[in-house]
């Protein structure tokens, strides 16, 4: 029975007889699929039919919209773009299938936006759910826009666990079954599923077995347990996904999330693994061209991608902004407006002076501003509200914006608060963000000229690991391989636990300690995090962020809705 499955023995050859723990011989055991009357593809043939894709944009809450799945395929020739599968934002089934005004405002398929045949296909749309009812219903409402319907079972957060859906279903082997198999029979599109490891392989493998032979067609595995969140995130084990490709039959089809920061990790992880295909969350939020390698040497645009005399370059994120507006702009109906070419050295500089001089100067220098209004009625103009409500593509605009600009703000705070101040769906507060963007960038780029790169020398200084800290432990080689200007799009590195216990981000679980305030006596618990938890690293500016996720990023807005404990 399927509600036994993780407790079931799967015979494998240890190395040292320590069963989850050593290094297991793949002896891949068959599954039996449940059978279906649909006429469907299934498996290999389904995935081999949308064009055996090798890169995902990862479902993301408020964060995998159609803007932004166009941007990230933008940065590939048209022609390629067909080979980045990407999953919808996480939707709750129940809300979904019950209240229209829910699914209109984030799934728009009439518009001629979510799962357009002719430019956001292959597409997978997720839900959560805990009943095979709900979830069936909102599938069915899908189905005819997209390729695939996928089971959030990673979601990690506390209010997944309020809402019993995500990694919180895991315990409960038996309704996962049933929650895939109801959309296997009854679906007319395949059904797939995204799971986290468990403690041990073994319970992972029963735990997979399970997905697929309730009728998952893809199975994607994130490489980190479900308490490894927040600052105790850490990395994802490729070792546990590799293990698991070798005792799952070959015909399955397996994708792999976690550890992905920038292009080059995602070869890397498909070899190190044996996966079919790579799946990026937060790598890709901060770096929306991370499926693409980038221009050959000699054939870069400076416009568009920097490159240092080092050799290491990047997308650069005024453009990259400018681009994802673009894309906004149009998914709106709206022309956008003509700008100029973006700045390079060499090319004339005094519109930037007078752009510069047009404004008002700040009382204590820096970037100039425009002039206050009064006590910010512009603030509550009720069509800023009704086109943000309208478009998840223009309310999801602000936390999309600080993760691309997080490295840009820690250096321009002024931008970093006019984006805090920002209504969404002011697209004219946004256009001045951006106009703000190009200067800073170009005179970035002006005194790195000039300096022969000197003025930037500094701010490419990585700090040497802290003491104490275990080798394999610090995230000091990924931030030395990943450093670029911060006019360059580049990853949010985190701190792994080892660096944020030594920083008192989090405390040791169970260990006792004497509070400083009435001297009296607590205990610990594992996550819990210090006031200043948006600080990544020792010394940055604290900034706005968009945190990881189960399954992918939470923005600063959050929206709740009654009864079933969910906030997207």
């Amino acid at each position: 029975m399927a509600s036994t499955l993780l407790t079931t023995t799967t015979t494998t050859t240890t190395v040292n007889g320590s069963g989850g723990g050593g290094d297991a011989e793949p002896v891949p055991q068959p599954i039996d699929i449940a059978p279906t009357t649909k006429n469907k593809l299934h498996g290999r043939a389904f995935y081999e039919s949308i064009g055996s894709p090798k890169y995902v944009v990862a479902p993301m809450v408020d964060q995998s919209e159609y803007a932004w799945r166009m941007l990230t395929r933008s940065f590939l020739p048209p022609s390629q773009r067909r080979t980045i599968l990407a999953y919808t934002p996480m939707f709750h089934a129940r809300l979904f299938a019950e209240t229209p005004k829910y699914r209109d405002q984030h799934f728009q398929p009439l518009l001629g936006l979510d799962g357009n045949p002719a430019s956001d296909r292959p597409l997978f749309v997720q839900f959560c759910a805990n009943d095979p009812d709900h979830l069936l219903a909102a599938a069915k409402l899908v189905a005819p826009y997209c390729d695939a319907v996928d089971l959030n079972l990673g979601c990690p957060q506390g209010i997944a666990k309020k809402g019993r859906y995500g990694a919180f279903l895991q315990e409960d082997q038996e309704l996962v079954y049933r929650l895939i198999n109801r959309l296997h029979t009854e679906l007319d599109i395949p059904v797939t599923a995204k799971i986290r490891i468990l403690g041990t392989r073994e319970e992972t493998l029963a735990y997979a077995r399970n997905v697929l032979s309730a009728g998952a067609s893809i199975l994607t595995v994130h490489g980190r347990r479900r308490e490894q969140k927040g600052h105790l995130t850490g990395l994802a084990d490729w070792e546990v996904i590799k293990w698991l490709r070798g005792m799952l039959p070959r015909e399955t089809v397996m994708f792999s999330n976690g550890n992905v920061l920038e292009y080059g990790d995602l070869e890397r992880c498909r070899e190190a693994t044996g996966v079919d295909a790579v799946m990026s969350a937060e790598g890709n939020l901060s770096n929306p061209g991370i499926f693409a390698e980038g221009p050959a040497e000699g054939e870069e645009d400076q416009r568009v991608y920097w490159k240092g005399r080092d050799g290491k370059g990047g997308w650069r994120v005024d453009e990259t902004f400018r681009r994802y507006f673009d894309i906004v702009y149009k998914s709106v109906g709206r022309t956008p407006p003509e700008r100029r070419r973006l700045f390079v050295p060499g090319d004339d500089e005094s519109w930037l002076q007078e752009e510069e001089e047009a404004q008002p100067a700040r009382p204590n220098g820096g970037e100039p501003q425009p002039k206050k209004k009064k006590k910010d009625d512009s603030q509550r103009r009720p069509e800023f509200d009704e086109l943000a409500r309208s478009s998840p593509n223009v309310s999801y605009m602000q936390p999309h914006l600080f993760h691309l600009l997080r490295h840009f703000v820690s250096v321009h705070t002024d931008v970093r608060d006019a984006l805090a101040r920002a209504r969404a769906g002011d697209l004219e507060a946004y256009e001045r963000i951006l106009g703000m963007v190009e200067r800073r960038v170009a005179r970035g780029l002006i005194e790195h000229e000039r300096t022969g790169g000197e003025s930037i020398a500094s701010y490419l200084e990585v700090e040497d690991a802290p003491e104490g800290i275990p080798e394999g432990e610090s995230s000091v080689p990924a931030r030395r391989r990943c450093k670029r200007p911060w006019w360059v799009v580049q990853p949010i590195i985190r701190p792994l636990p080892a660096e944020a216990m030594l920083k008192g981000a989090v405390r040791e679980k169970g260990k006792k300690q004497k509070e400083k305030k009435g001297g009296q006596e607590g205990k610990s618990v594992v996550g819990e995090v210090v006031s200043q938890a948006n600080r990544e690293v020792k010394g940055e500016e604290s900034v706005p962020v968009v945190v990881e996720t189960a399954e992918g990023t939470n923005g600063e807005r959050k929206r709740k809705f009654s009864g079933d404990g969910v906030a997207t």
